[in-house]
């Protein structure tokens, strides 16, 4: 039986007015910005109820940070907000409105089809972060969408962005996942669920092309004047701040692309509507940590070009910048020739920025301080073993790691991986490189640790917290992977199951979006 959404206010307040006494314990302070825009950047929209929900976890420390009171969080009122069946105190429910480039094809309009953003609230630190439902029922971007998602993007998504945090890449963040009773029809029939996610802002590229794609330039400098204050605030007494702004959202890319490449994570639906200004990572439908090294790795069902394979990921992000100066030349200067000039001197930045934070990234998981030029064919020459060979992405530099200092043999993963023979010779060559530096080989590995975790997400991991979820309802192996993924570096010999690359019939081959 499928429940149908609530079909008037009458129904929906009779879903909101039974937790009118009890939200007052525990209120959200919300101090909402977006909403203050013109209505043409979003359209008001309340979630729709959804019959029974259901709290599957609580990321309380996030909510502490956040300054909502975990206990009120934990209670009924609180699953029910996150739910979507009331509104909080102060919240201003919209469906922000984009466009975007989705594998290289222009759509106009896209939007919050299954999202919506409660309110922004500010944090103990300062910070202001939005407050959105996914999966919280249709909105007038859904394009006939049903506006839900089913349980397994939620865990997928709660279970990514959390380690992608715990691995210090930029990544909006899960604050809690909840059934909601319903059954949601895809390939199958699945159970339903929200996820409630924080984010710096979901403000994306697509943001800026739906605009310029408009012609509306009062547009453009509303959302400018609101991204710099929100984001940039370090940029506002600059003489030209939108070539400014272009400047710094084109180094937080270059960043971000860099600490993917690093970890071996191939993001999967690159598109223009995907990519945040704050450089946060957003989306994790068909995304995948690499098992075997291969630099033409796809996971996505969806990418049958494989334009958002792993070695493509840097000149993507490059192209998608492009789309974003695009946008801003009609108000980059009153010029245009000066406009496409500034826009071209920002992109051009763009591969010196990614190379050098990717050449920093890489010395870190060598163990070395920089990637000198005549450092080069080692570290190349190692990539192309690593593909030849197939070895495992995350436990070839974490055995690396471990004869960074061979006197220290607590916490070696060489039960679960071995250098083959071929590699001997370069394992020499960079044996006698370290040897070169002032570091102590304690330090050494230390660091080394530190920038090669051993934990990670494996497909397979994810995919059985999936199934036993969604197939008997069964959270604990979600639980147990979440909780493990806080500590992605200290390894322990009783935890190699979840180190342990997956045998031939675990392969995951394929990732879905899920919506």
């Amino acid at each position: 039986m499928f429940y149908a959404a609530p079909p008037d206010h009458r129904e929906r307040t009779r879903y909101y007015s039974q937790y009118r006494d009890i939200r007052r314990m525990g209120k959200i302070v919300f101090d909402n910005h977006y909403a203050r825009l013109p209505e043409r950047f979003y359209s008001p929209q309340e979630p729709v109820p959804v019959p029974e929900p259901g709290a599957v976890r609580l990321n309380l420390p996030l909510a502490e940070d956040l300054g909502i009171d975990i206990e009120w969080l934990a209670c009924e009122a609180g699953t029910a907000m996150l739910a979507g069946n009331y509104l909080p105190e102060g919240a201003e429910p919209i469906a922000t409105a984009y466009a975007g480039h989705q594998f290289g094809g222009f759509n106009p309009q896209l939007g919050d089809g299954r999202a919506v953003l409660l309110g922004e609230i500010q944090a103990r630190n300062g910070r202001r972060y939005d407050l959105q439902l996914k999966g919280s029922g249709p909105t007038p971007y859904s394009r006939g969408g049903d506006g839900r998602s089913p349980l397994g993007p939620v865990l997928r998504e709660y279970i990514l962005c959390e380690a992608m945090h715990r691995l210090d890449v930029p990544t909006t963040r899960a604050l809690a996942a909840v059934t909601t009773g319903e059954r949601v029809v895809r390939e199958d029939v699945l159970p339903g669920a929200v996820l409630t996610r924080v984010a710096s802002s979901h403000i994306r590229i697509g943001t800026f092309q739906y605009f310029a794609a408009r012609k509306d330039t009062e547009a453009l400098h509303l959302l400018t004047e609101h991204v710099i204050a929100r984001h940039y605030p370090e940029l506002d007494d600059r003489e030209n701040r939108i070539a400014a702004l272009l400047d710094a959202v084109v180094a937080r890319q270059a960043q971000l692309i860099a600490k993917w490449q690093t970890l071996g994570f191939i993001h999967g639906v690159m598109n223009t509507d995907n990519m945040l200004i704050s450089g946060e990572t957003i989306d994790y439908g068909p995304c995948a940590f690499m098992d075997e090294f291969n630099p033409e790795q796809v996971y996505s069902s969806i990418d049958h070009g494989g334009r958002y394979a792993y070695r493509n990921q840097p000149g993507i992000a490059h192209w998608n910048l492009s789309c974003l100066a695009n946008s801003l030349i009609p108000i980059l200067h009153n010029d245009r020739e000066q406009a496409i000039a500034l826009a071209q001197s920002a992109l051009d930045g763009f591969p010196d920025l990614f190379l050098e934070a990717n050449a920093q990234g890489t010395a870190r998981k060598l163990g070395l301080r920089t990637i000198d030029p005549s450092d080069v064919p080692l570290v190349d020459d190692l990539w192309q073993l690593m593909a030849e060979q197939r070895l495992d992405f995350t436990l070839t530099f974490r055995r690396l790691a471990d004869l960074a200092d061979e006197t220290n043999r607590s916490g070696t993963v060489a039960e679960l991986f071995e250098f083959p023979d071929v590699l001997q010779p370069w394992l020499d060559r960079w044996r006698e490189r370290v040897a070169q530096e002032s570091t102590s080989a304690a330090d050494r590995q230390a660091a080394m640790y530190d920038a090669n975790p051993v934990f990670i997400p494996r497909n397979h991991l994810v995919e059985a917290a999936i199934a036993a979820a969604t197939n008997t309802g069964d959270f604990g192996v979600f639980h147990q992977l979440v909780d493990l993924l806080e500590s992605p570096t200290p390894y322990a010999s009783e935890l190699r199951y979840f180190a342990t690359p997956p045998r031939p019939d675990e392969i995951v081959r394929q990732t879905f979006c899920g919506t």
